[in-house]
């Protein structure tokens, strides 16, 4: 299974994914820190999270696969949502709760 597939497979079999550096625990930036607790404040208590440093090849086709050049990346239900910046102000305007309450 080549990179992309691997990304295609853990993002639309699990509900809540963050590809993000370090884990949940034990985030590795302040940004996938951020990204953890938005979700916490959200509801949010067991994400699926994907540790790109644990892994060149999803570190780097993560970003290829959204087009998107950051980490964190969120996907929701299979869709890409953004990274912490976008989360933030989406959690701020209560548009990001409303994605996990649908």
């Amino acid at each position: 299974m080549d990179t992309q597939e691997r990304i295609k497979e853990i993002v639309t079999s699990n509900s809540v994914v963050l590809f993000m550096k370090g884990n949940a625990q034990f985030p590795q930036c302040g940004f996938s820190g951020r990204a953890i607790q938005i979700l916490n404040a959200c509801g949010v208590k067991e994400p699926h999270t994907v540790d790109v440093l644990a892994d060149n090849e999803i570190r780097q086709g993560i970003k290829d696969f959204a087009n998107w050049p950051t980490i964190p990346q969120l996907y929701v239900n299979g869709e890409f949502i953004g990274g912490s910046d976008i989360m933030m102000e989406m959690y701020e305007s209560g548009e990001l709760q409303n994605v996990f309450k649908a």
